[in-house]
């Protein structure tokens, strides 16, 4: 390898490094939070004004979704029910 090729090869790995390290710092929208943040037994809404109620959350959220008004109304049995979401969904918590 010449040296050029190396110097280029330690800089391109140096910078995956600090990309890697210095990463964003993802938050919520305001007003909302993500599933992961809530209680279990919390009820909930999305952004599309979809229902439901939080049943456990380790890697992805266990939902049962109790309304979507903005489905169609024989889509209902395929929407509504028991189902498995990202933890990092964003919601508005209903207290």
């Amino acid at each position: 390898m010449t040296k050029t090729k190396q110097k280029k090869t330690k800089t391109t790995q140096a910078l995956i490094k600090k990309a890697l390290k210095d990463k964003p710092k993802w938050k919520p929208a305001k007003g909302y939070k993500y599933l992961k943040d809530l209680k279990i037994g919390s009820l909930f809404t999305t952004e599309r004004e979809t229902r439901g109620v939080l049943i456990d959350c380790s890697t992805n959220a266990i939902v049962i979704i109790t309304s979507s008004p903005n489905t169609r109304p024989e889509d209902n049995n395929f929407y509504l029910g028991k189902k498995t979401i990202s933890a990092h969904t964003e919601v508005k918590e209903i207290r």
